[in-house]
C-alpha cells in the first residue's frame, strides 16, 4: 500500500471512530500516526520538486503574503496596496511568479508579496501548490483574499494551509517535552486538562518511539495541537481576512456576507474601497509600534521612527542598531506611556509602548 493510500485509510478509520473517553487514546494514536505519514509524503514531494520552488528576499519591518484562487483580485490589491506592479488580468492564473510590494504606513514599510492562485489540492501539489504555498510559512502575516461570490473557498485555504505545517490564527501551545535516557513518561500540567488525558498523551508518545521524558503542559491542549509539539515543525501565523469586490454587491447583500466572516475586511481593489482601512488593520494585525529615537542634546526624529514588534524592550531596540549600544549601555530614558513619568530612566528590560521616546545613554 503507497503513502497516500495509508494516509486515507487512517483518516477514515478516524472519522468512523466516535470519539469518547473510552477510543481518545485510540484515536490519538491514529492521528499521530497520519500526522507522520502526512510529513513523510511531504518531504518525498519536497525531494521530487528541489530547486522548483518560489524565492524571494525579504526586506522592510515585516512581511505579509496574499493567498488566494484566480482571479479574486489578488494583483489589482497589491498594486493599489503598494508600490508594485503585478500583472492585473480577468483570466486565471495572471500571476505566474511571486511579485513583492513595499506598503509604507506610519512610518513602516511591510514587504507584501502577490503569490500564484492555489487550487484545492494545493497542499499534496496539485498546480504547484506545495511550491506556492510553502512561501507563507515565514510570513508575519497571511491574507487570504475572497471575492463577494467564493466566500466559502477561506475554508479551503485554511485546510491547505493546515495541511503544510501552518496553523492559521494560533499560538504556540505552552508544552514542554524533555526527553530523558531512564524513568519512563512523567506528566505534569498547571491547567486542568479536558481536551487530552495522560493515557492519550502516552499512548501518542509511544508512537514517535518516546518511552521516557518528562512532559509539562500549561494549555488546555487538544490532541492535534500535542502532536505539533512532538513535531515541532509548525508555523504559527496569524490572518488577517479580506473579502473582494464589494463593489458589485448591494448593501443588504453585503452585510448578509459580512454576518457569515464578521472578521473579514471588505474592499474593492478595483474601486479602491476601504483600502486605507485595510493598511491599518495590517499594521494592526502585524502587531508593529512606532518607537521615535531622541540622541543626546537634539529633539527626537518623529519623521522616521524605527518600527518594532509589540512586547520589544529596550535591549532588542539596542540590538537593532547597532552592537556597540549593546557593549556600552548605561541607561535609557523614555517619554511616553511606558513610563510612570516623561524622562524616567530604564534598563534592558524595559518593555516599550507605542510611540515612545527614546534615548539611550551610553558609556563614554
Amino acid at each position: 500500500m503507497d503513502i497516500e493510500n495509508k494516509i486515507r485509510k487512517i483518516e477514515d478509520e478516524i472519522k468512523s471512530t466516535p470519539y469518547n473517553k473510552a477510543t481518545s487514546h485510540h484515536i490519538g494514536k491514529l492521528k499521530a500516526k497520519l500526522s507522520k505519514l502526512k510529513e513523510e509524503s511531504l518531504q518525498r514531494k519536497s525531494s521530487a520538486s528541489k530547486g522548483k520552488g518560489f524565492h524571494v528576499k525579504k526586506s522592510g519591518d515585516a512581511t505579509a503574503v496574499l493567498v488566494g484562487f484566480p482571479s479574486v483580485g489578488k494583483s489589482t490589491l497589491l498594486n493599489e496596496l503598494t508600490n508594485a506592479d503585478s500583472k492585473v488580468g480577468d483570466y486565471l492564473f495572471t500571476t505566474l511568479e511571486i511579485t513583492p510590494g513595499i506598503m509604507e504606513y506610519e512610518g513602516a514599510k511591510i514587504q507584501i508579496f502577490d503569490i500564484p492562485g492555489i487550487i484545492t489540492g494545493a497542499s499534496k501539489g496539485k498546480g504547484r501548490g506545495r511550491e506556492i504555498l510553502s512561501a507563507t510559512r515565514n510570513a508575519d502575516l497571511i491574507i487570504p483574499v475572497l471575492d463577494v461570490f467564493n466566500m466559502e473557498q477561506i475554508n479551503i485555504i485554511q485546510k491547505e494551509l493546515r495541511n503544510i505545517g501552518i496553523r492559521p490564527n494560533e499560538s504556540v501551545p505552552d508544552v514542554k517535552i524533555e526527553k530523558k535516557r531512564l524513568g519512563g513518561v512523567n506528566i505534569a500540567s498547571t491547567v486542568n486538562l479536558t481536551r487530552i488525558d495522560d493515557i492519550t498523551i502516552r499512548s501518542i508518545l509511544n508512537e514517535y518511539g518516546i518511552h521516557n521524558a518528562d512532559v509539562l503542559i500549561r494549555d488546555d491542549v487538544t490532541i492535534d495541537q500535542f502532536i505539533d509539539c512532538i513535531e515541532g515543525n509548525c508555523s504559527y501565523v496569524p490572518l488577517l481576512i479580506v473579502l473582494n469586490k464589494i463593489d458589485l454587491l448591494e448593501n443588504k447583500v453585503l452585510e448578509d456576507l459580512r454576518s457569515k466572516i464578521p472578521e473579514a475586511i471588505p474592499v474593492s481593489a478595483e474601486k479602491q474601497l476601504n483600502i486605507n482601512i485595510l493598511k491599518k488593520e495590517i499594521f494592526e494585525k502585524l502587531k508593529l509600534i512606532r518607537i521615535y529615537l531622541k540622541p543626546q542634546g537634539k529633539k527626537a526624529d518623529y519623521n522616521e521612527p524605527l518600527i518594532i514588534k509589540k512586547g520589544s524592550n529596550v535591549k532588542d531596540v539596542c540590538s537593532r542598531l547597532h552592537r556597540d549600544f549593546l557593549k556600552n549601555f548605561r541607561y535609557a530614558k523614555i517619554w511616553g506611556t511606558s513610563v510612570k513619568f516623561h524622562g524616567q530612566k530604564v534598563g534592558f528590560d524595559h518593555v516599550l509602548n507605542d510611540k515612545d521616546v527614546l534615548r539611550i545613554i551610553v558609556k563614554k
